[in-house]
């Protein structure tokens, strides 16, 4: 590399920002020019290294933040003997320190003095705030009972909060990502196999033959040992096959790419069930020994032929039966992949069902190359009193309108709860939100609905470290401190070895945010649940549970990750007796448990509403610098991508006279038009019905200086939901958009 290279081009080499970060190692002589007066490379023999875990996104990965002598964090780089990385770190990863260096964070307690979502807010202290949070929750308990409370979460401070909760007397907690990602997944794994996947997804890609991705968009969602996993299979030629109306990066390396029609998958997915039954390419001694209802699914598949899904998928017969074909001869060394946000049409657990369905008659369920047996370390918690019984939850409210499959709190149930008229809907109501590391406005579908729930409220604190949309409906605001600055939950995370990491801070948090535990602890004491936190700090905590499993708070700081021995097999051995935690004992391909809910025991296809003529089925997405809206802000990832375009068809284009590069706004099929505007990409990438866009762009809270008003927030735009009968899990891919070339807001403008 010259060194005339530009600034741009270094900054996408190195996946780091400008700042003082570099990227350098021991080996580096160099400096490029447009950094020469600002950073001196750091030797490593010279720097102070401490274990982290990577905070950006779900995937959770364990590495090591160095620090030169004057304490300045220079880089973070992987753990090597970390399983969810291998030792290394995605561009998200080690940019992690533009979320520690951005400016804008929150770093000091603040109340509301002006209208909810005006922004408008007086610094305080921190016992002021807590006192006042302390009183109204006493106030909510006293009134309506502890379970009046609820706490919708994210990342790894929530487990901090829900002990806090339970504590309380309150479990009633939900993430977005459980109602609008997992729960669906989860259910449909469950009716079938009878236990869910969790994360990271134990699917054994590093051997499999063939890979099915079906809206997956692997490489562009950065789970970063998937992707390693992925590119290693691509590189040995693994087969693989993606189904998405949109040519993604991974459909560039795929054997096939079936641009399905949006909504259809069910109809394709069907229809490969068709297939491989009567074909005779199923597993039959898998299927004879492990799976219950394999006759009824026989008879029950008969008519959804590959000429019948060709009808409502615009895949070709031909190619239905040429991909059904691919996977059989890898059997059972392929891998139909679940994905994680699942949450799409309204009927994603039978989707997800399917999806199980397949994996069992090519038997690659506990198979190499299929699905493994993953093992997760015992960590124990630190010893306290039981928690008080809740009389209700926020399950127990999901079940009483309707979903019976629900396995976990759903959040737009908790927001309903939390309307005017609740308590005559469902015998109770929310009095008070906790919203903790999730910007609400934009991670839940209809924001108006959200915002007249928190305007409902009697208490509602948000603990982020940004000022996100969410915290101008906050009656305070606790500055969170980011995951280079605290001591946090260990993460014990599933793995084909079992290991566990810590998380320790490399600096002092900047102003006066606190961690998580911080906050908890605090808080907990002042409403008098003092046996709950019998230990002053956190590390306390982690030193007596890894002394537990054979280690120490100081053996961790020095590793960072531990790994222990495997006790239980990666994969069945042929012919192996097993039982599968069913009403069987074996996968139910008839779900004995969905029939006693009295829904269907097997996959249905439903038919799905379709744009009207002069609308585009709105898809959204992610990028790999990107997590969400977490980064959008972030100086080291800004920098890499600064705003979303939206993909046109050129056919699109040419009807509505676009072209790329100009700037349009998108109004939904409820007549919500976007707040900002962006950049067409046409490109053949996308079919003719559907537009794409990055998800997590367009935010409207000025504070966010380098993320106010680049790009369209789809969540604006998403106003109609499909919700799922058998979980609640809330899907938003049936929102229709059409292009404006004019700004829609001009008359809003002084």
């Amino acid at each position: 590399m010259s060194k005339n290279v530009n600034r741009r081009e270094f900054i996408k080499t190195s996946a780091m920002g400008t700042g003082g970060v570099l990227a350098a190692s021991s080996m580096f002589t160099w400096v490029p020019s447009f950094l020469e007066d600002s950073v001196t490379p750091l030797l490593e023999s010279h720097a102070e290294r401490t274990p982290t875990v990577c905070e950006v996104c779900f995937w959770n990965c364990a590495g090591w933040v160095y620090k030169d002598r004057d304490g300045n964090i220079q880089k973070i780089i992987g753990n090597e003997d970390d399983p969810n990385s291998n030792g290394r770190l995605c561009p998200r990863g080690t940019a992690g320190v533009g979320i520690y260096n951005d400016p804008d964070r929150l770093t000091k307690p603040l109340m509301r003095v002006g209208e909810p979502g005006k922004q408008e807010f007086k610094e305080v202290e921190w016992d002021e705030a807590l006192n006042f949070i302390t009183e109204k929750m006493n106030k909510i308990k006293a009134e309506h009972g502890a379970e009046a409370m609820a706490l919708m979460h994210h990342g790894t401070a929530g487990p901090h909060f829900k002990h806090l909760f339970k504590s309380f007397g309150s479990k009633s907690e939900a993430k977005p990502a459980s109602s609008q990602c997992l729960i669906t997944r989860e259910s449909g794994f469950i009716n079938t196999y009878g236990a869910g996947l969790a994360s990271p997804e134990p699917t054994d890609v590093k051997n499999t033959k063939c890979l099915v991705l079906i809206g997956n968009h692997i490489g562009e969602n950065m789970h970063n040992g998937y992707v390693q996993e992925v590119s290693h299979a691509v590189n040995r030629g693994a087969s693989i096959i993606t189904v998405d109306p949109r040519f993604s990066t991974i459909a560039s390396k795929s054997k096939f790419w079936l641009p399905i029609r949006p909504s259809t998958d069910m109809a394709l997915l069907l229809s490969w069930m068709h297939v491989i039954i009567n074909e005779e390419l199923y597993d039959k001694k898998y299927v004879e020994q492990y799976v219950y209802g394999f006759d009824e699914l026989k008879a029950h598949v008969a008519g959804y032929t590959p000429e019948w899904a060709y009808t409502k998928t615009d895949i070709k017969p031909g190619d239905i039966r040429k991909t059904a074909r691919e996977m059989a001869a890898a059997s059972p060394s392929v891998i139909i992949h679940p994905g994680r946000h699942t949450a799409w049409y309204g009927d994603d657990t039978q989707r997800t069902r399917s999806i199980a369905i397949l994996n069992a008659l090519l038997g690659s369920y506990g198979k190499k190359g299929g699905y493994y047996f993953p093992e997760k370390a015992k960590l124990p918690a630190y010893p306290h009193p039981e928690y008080p019984h809740p009389h209700w939850t926020a399950g127990d409210l999901a079940k009483k309108v309707g979903y019976k499959g629900a396995i976990a709190g759903i959040t737009n149930v908790i927001r309903e709860a939390s309307l005017p008229g609740a308590k005559e809907k469902f015998g109770h109501e929310y009095k008070g939100w906790f919203v903790v590391a999730t910007n609400l406005i934009q991670s839940m579908p209809q924001k108006d609905k959200t915002i007249e729930a928190l305007q409902n409220l009697d208490l509602v604190v948000v603990v982020d470290t940004m000022p996100m949309e969410i915290t101008g409906y906050a009656d305070v605001i606790l500055p969170e401190a980011t995951y280079l600055e605290r001591y946090d939950v260990a993460r014990v995370a599933q793995n084909r070895i079992p290991n566990i990491a810590l998380r320790m801070p490399a600096a002092e948090p900047k102003g006066d945010s606190k961690p998580g535990w911080w906050i908890t602890r605090e808080l907990g004491l002042r409403l008098g649940l003092d046996k709950y936190y019998q230990w002053e700090k956190y590390e306390d905590v982690l030193d007596w549970q890894f002394k537990q499993v054979g280690s120490s708070l100081e053996e961790m700081k020095k590793i960072g990750v531990k790994q222990f021995d495997k006790k239980s097999k990666l994969y069945l051995d042929d012919g192996e007796d097993y039982f599968f935690n069913t009403n069987t004992g074996k996968i139910e391909l008839y779900s004995t448990d969905l029939e006693a809910m009295g829904y269907d025991p097997m996959p249905k296809y439903t038919e799905h509403e379709q744009p009207e003529d002069g609308y585009y089925r709105l898809i959204y997405g992610r990028a790999p610098m990107h997590t969400f809206g977490r980064t959008i802000n972030s100086p080291n990832m800004s920098d890499l991508m600064e705003e979303n375009a939206i993909w046109v068809n050129p056919k699109v284009a040419k009807i509505n006279d676009i072209k790329s590069g100009q700037e349009i706004w998108l109004e939904n099929q409820d007549g919500i038009k976007s707040t900002f505007s962006a950049k067409v990409r046409v490109t053949e990438r996308i079919r003719h019905d559907s537009i794409y866009i990055v998800h997590g762009f367009g935010h409207t809270n000025k504070k966010l200086t380098r993320a106010y008003g680049k790009g369209i927030a789809d969540s604006e735009l998403i106003t109609k939901i499909k919700v799922d009968p058998i979980t609640g899990g809330t899907g938003m891919r049936s929102n229709f958009v059409t292009l404006l070339t004019e700004n829609p807001h001009k008359k809003d403008i002084v």
